[in-house]
């Protein structure tokens, strides 16, 4: 996939109704939502609903071949 996921700097917030989910991750995606959130003004936590609903739009389920 060549789009790039593209990022702007934080605007004020809207009032947006939000739930706690909890995840694991790699400590090097960690590492990597941390610089974004530098270069951004936005939290990881911010960063990362924009990542999802980035990834729930762009998503595309294809059949699986392998007899899995």
């Amino acid at each position: 996939m060549s789009e790039k996921f593209v990022v702007t700097k934080k605007m004020p917030i809207s009032n947006e109704k939000s739930v706690t989910f909890t995840i694991r991750i790699d400590r090097e995606l960690q590492e990597e939502y941390d610089k974004l959130a530098l270069a951004s003004d936005r939290s990881r936590n911010e960063l990362i609903n924009l990542a999802l609903k980035y990834a729930i739009s762009n998503l595309k389920f294809v059949e699986n071949t392998d007899n899995e």
